[in-house]
């Protein structure tokens, strides 16, 4: 009896040793059997940035067979574009770049980021190209588009080429060769047209769907996830860590999509959003500090400055600029307690060159909107002219305290003998003398305060 329970249990290890690495081998088969999805949809910035870094962490994570990247962008910021395409070479999961749906396109940012990707994609109807960098305050590039004779032909195009932008533009031409630059690396990398990729950042040339497959630009053109997914299947591309053969035919997939945070980024990293926020916050803190106990103010006051000053931390600004626009609320302020002209129209100046010069790169959806800091500005200088007006004419009005403010007070006589008596004053009985002679019940007014005597005459 004992040697049979034994053997059973030696017979339950064994089955034991034998199913559960079958066992586990098939939840690790499970998870590795999806293809995850992330769409980027708008500018590219710190949100779309910090998105596809948590996307592909969840990918890593649960071993998925491929990343999907469905990109319909205008374009973005170049430090949130590089960052991107940093994650993507350092990925260990293929990424699919696929510029969906139709209609959409992967222009400037966009275009570098679907070269990046080990596969690239396009549904019908999509575009992308115009990769030419623009730098904030600085001229757009001469784009050849016409004869010889008008300086725009095949000439115009070689010098364009060669140099890029104006004349004496050293600036522009470092921008440009580096852009060129780094997306001839990522064709090379990939196997994909690099001329073509060179023409859109220097030309700002762009291409359909079906264009940008004849020039080897993408690897195909897909009507959905489904086809793409199809299409796919067994390539070979070189991953972080070594190559690897897709299996990708048939696999579900999932949408990750972007949490509360994500979201909330995408909102406050707009730099217009952010001033306002900074705005906000700043006569927040004025208010609660001028009128100490309102709680209210202060508490968001302090919540809209933080987060516009950490919205602005993520976006490359220029730190003049940031201190300009503080230095003129400041002046502003200073002007709301202390009325002058100058400070006025100081404050009102410094703020909007400070606007002028707040970022460094411009890029699609995060540019300054003149009608919000205009806007902003004429506001915040008529609060200041309006509260200036009033402290100024309060200023000007003689003291409510003391014996000015007894003057013209009514009064009732209380009793009264020959020339003087008692009188009854807001509530109170005062010594009152008249030249006059006066009843008791008589309506009077102060005329004026002597140490603590009231002159009083009859109203008038």
């Amino acid at each position: 009896m004992k040697l049979a329970r034994v053997a059973l249990l030696a017979a339950a290890f064994v089955a034991a040793v034998v199913v559960c690495p079958s066992c586990a081998t098939g939840e690790a088969s499970g998870r590795e059997r999806v293809a995850l999805r992330v769409e980027i949809d708008g500018a590219i910035g710190p949100a779309s940035a910090r998105q596809f870094k948590e996307a592909l962490a969840v990918a890593a994570e649960r071993s998925a067979e491929v990343l999907i990247l469905q990109i319909d962008t205008p374009g973005g910021l170049v430090t949130s574009m590089r960052e991107m395409i940093a994650d993507i070479l350092a990925s260990p999961v293929p990424v699919i770049g696929y510029v969906a749906p139709a209609g959409g396109h992967a222009a400037s940012a966009g275009t570098y980021i679907l070269y990046a990707t080990h596969v690239a994609a396009m549904a019908p109807g999509t575009n992308l190209g115009a990769a030419t960098p623009v730098e904030l305050g600085g001229p757009l590039p001469s784009f050849p588009s016409g004869d010889k004779n008008d300086g725009t032909g095949p000439e115009a195009r070689k010098d364009l080429k060669n140099a890029t932008g104006p004349p004496g533009d050293a600036m522009t031409a470092k921008v440009t060769n580096d852009a060129v630059a780094l997306i001839r690396s990522l064709a090379e990398l990939r196997g994909r047209n690099a001329d073509w990729g060179e023409k859109a950042v220097r030309e700002a040339a762009s291409l359909s769907a079906n264009a940008a497959l004849r020039e080897h630009v993408v690897d195909f053109v897909a009507r959905d996830t489904t086809e793409l997914l199809q299409l796919a299947d067994g390539r070979t591309v070189e991953v972080a860590g070594g190559k690897k053969a897709l299996a990708t035919k048939g696999l579900p997939v999932e949408t990750l999509e972007p949490g509360w945070l994500i979201q909330l980024l995408a909102v406050i990293t707009d730099p217009n959003i952010a001033v306002i926020l900074m705005l906000i916050g700043v006569y927040g803190l004025v208010f609660e500090f001028t009128s100490p106990g309102a709680v209210a103010p202060g508490v968001i006051g302090t919540i809209c400055l933080l987060l516009g000053l950490y919205a602005l931390n993520l976006l490359p600004i220029n730190y003049a600029g940031l201190a300009l626009m503080l230095l003129g609320i400041t002046f502003l302020v200073v002007e709301i307690f202390n009325p002058t002209v100058v400070l006025g129209l100081g404050g009102v100046s410094a703020f909007l060159l400070g606007a002028a010069m707040l970022l460094r790169i411009e890029g699609p959806g995060f540019e300054i909107s003149w009608v919000v800091i205009g806007a902003a500005a004429a506001l915040t200088l008529g609060l200041a002219l309006l509260t200036g007006s009033y402290l100024w004419a309060a200023r000007k009005r003689p003291s409510p305290v003391g014996a000015q403010a007894m003057h013209g007070l009514p009064a009732e006589i209380l009793d009264w003998e020959g020339r003087e008596g008692h009188v009854l004053a807001r509530g109170e009985r005062w010594r009152a003398k008249a030249d006059e002679t006066m009843a008791p019940g008589d309506s009077v007014e102060v005329a004026n305060v002597r140490d603590l005597v009231l002159m009083v005459r009859r109203r008038r």
